[in-house]
């Protein structure tokens, strides 16, 4: 009997760490421990893993190249790296998308990782599209016509790839409101530059996830799957050096699909996804899951749950 393939799959959001002894450690220390982590989202049903660039190397030091790093993986359940998140530390003297003098450095930054990370499966490259609201503000509209300029100039060498070039937007990000975002995606081309939905980011911005959606579904790359129960009413993205951690009205940004008192509906983004025929992968993300005691692998088989029991039923 034939097999179909399944309209929505799900893959992880690579934050995880391991409780150890020694401390927290990353799964891409030892190949026992990437071992473990493979089997145990595998086991919660995921399919592939998003992770950052930084993690290439370890990779490759870890399997002798990346083909065999894919190889390793698929044994273990998981078919691919779906997405890159690019790491980049933005800083004004080298990097700033609104700042048109280091958009070469960027490019040339992104071309390389896009050379440097064949044999994985890589679809995605997500980036950050602006620095750090308080880098760039005022936010004014022609460094926002620059961070366009350069994402639809990276946008299109990535396709070259066979990688689309997807914008996330941090709550800190310097374009994060509904403004900014209509004429941030009004400046790019939508050949070459996608948008990636994270859930809690956006509302914690201020932002209706699911009216955005409905707003960019035409060019939505994919999601970052993740609650929140706070708003930011009190400017704390501009809280240096970084919100999500300085914040003091707010110890924990973040929470798992399902969780009480939550602010995400997705039930309302399921059914949008579906009456708009999106089809393809959807990211789950636990980001400072450890925050408060809590931990990735607990963290990890809460929102599996919940993609089970509830937003299956809703896109069956």
């Amino acid at each position: 009997m034939a097999t179909t393939t399944p309209k929505l799959r799900w893959a992880y959001m690579d934050h995880w760490r391991i409780d150890t002894p020694q401390g927290q450690l990353s799964q891409y220390t030892s190949v026992k421990r990437f071992d473990a982590f493979l089997k145990q989202i595998s086991a919660l049903g995921f399919e592939a893993i998003e992770t950052f660039d930084f993690h290439l190397g370890p990779l490759r030091e870890l399997f002798g190249s990346l083909e065999n790093a894919r190889a390793f993986m698929q044994e273990r359940g998981i078919d691919k790296v779906l997405s890159l998140f690019h790491a980049v530390m933005y800083d004004e003297r080298q990097s700033a998308p609104h700042v048109r003098s280091t958009h070469d450095h960027i490019f040339n930054y992104a071309q390389h990782i896009m050379r440097s990370s064949q044999g994985l499966g890589v679809e995605n490259f997500i980036v950050m599209p602006a620095g750090l609201y308080y880098d760039v503000e005022p936010v004014t509209d022609d460094k926002l016509k620059a961070c366009a300029e350069l994402w639809n100039r990276v946008g299109k060498m990535t396709l070259e790839y066979g990688v689309k070039t997807c914008c996330h937007h941090e709550f800190f990000c310097g374009i994060r409101s509904a403004e900014e975002l209509r004429k941030f995606y009004e400046w790019t081309d939508p050949r070459y530059v996608f948008f990636y939905c994270d859930t809690a980011q956006h509302v914690i911005a201020g932002v209706d996830p699911v009216d955005l959606y409905l707003k960019l579904q035409d060019r939505c790359g994919g999601f970052h799957m993740k609650d929140t129960k706070d708003v930011d009413l009190t400017g704390d993205y501009r809280r240096k050096p970084d919100a999500e951690v300085m914040a003091p009205t707010t110890p924990r940004w973040f929470h798992e699909m399902g969780t009480p008192g939550g602010l995400v509906d997705f039930p309302a983004l399921m059914k949008a996804m579906k009456e708009c025929g999106y089809e393809g992968w959807v990211g789950v993300e636990h980001d400072k899951a450890d925050v408060g005691g809590g931990n990735y692998p607990e963290s990890t088989a809460l929102s599996a749950w919940y993609i089970q029991h509830v937003l299956k039923k809703i896109y069956a």
